[in-house]
């Protein structure tokens, strides 16, 4: 399982339910990255969707303890019902696992993910959510880097890291 995310310096990801900032370059690699494969969200980022709907081209399963079902989405309640089904359904799937937020998500799943795609925005906006800092934890390693790219007068770039 991995996990994508966009930070800025700060390692802060939203604010009021929504991104600190869209850049189409990163919005176009969380696309094609992530289309056709399987997305793990909390409701306040389904919610942040456009209309409040999963993706188009991806299958999306909820993990949250308020929603009890959904017409578009599988729910899993906690943290061991989605363990459980991801061990039992996606091996030999073809389909990767992508968890993209929120905060609590993120922080309930880390722990089983092997490899964050994180795109690195070289500035600071103001946030109520934040990402780990994975150059702070020791079992996480920078494997890669993209040169820097610059779009709305804001530098970023990708970073591939994975469990050391």
């Amino acid at each position: 399982m991995q996990l994508i995310v966009a930070v800025d310096k700060n390692w802060g990801i939203g604010k009021d339910n929504e991104l600190l900032v869209r850049l189409p370059g990163d919005q176009k690699f969380f696309r094609e990255t992530t289309m056709g494969h399987l997305l793990i969200m909390g409701r306040l980022t389904l919610e942040s969707m456009p209309g409040g709907k999963p993706l188009p081209g991806r299958e999306t399963w909820l993990l949250s303890s308020t929603i009890t079902e959904h017409p578009d989405c599988r729910v899993f309640h906690d943290l061991k019902e989605l363990l459980h089904e991801i061990a039992i359904r996606t091996p030999g799937s073809g389909k990767e696992i992508f968890v993209c937020g929120g905060t609590k998500v993120y922080e309930e799943l880390l722990p089983y993910c092997d490899r964050a795609l994180v795109t690195k925005i070289d500035a600071e906006f103001p946030a109520d959510r934040t990402f780990p800092n994975l150059d702070e934890l020791p079992e996480w390693k920078v494997l890669r880097e993209s040169d820097v790219r610059e779009e709305k007068g804001i530098s970023y770039r990708f970073c591939e890291y994975v469990r050391k």
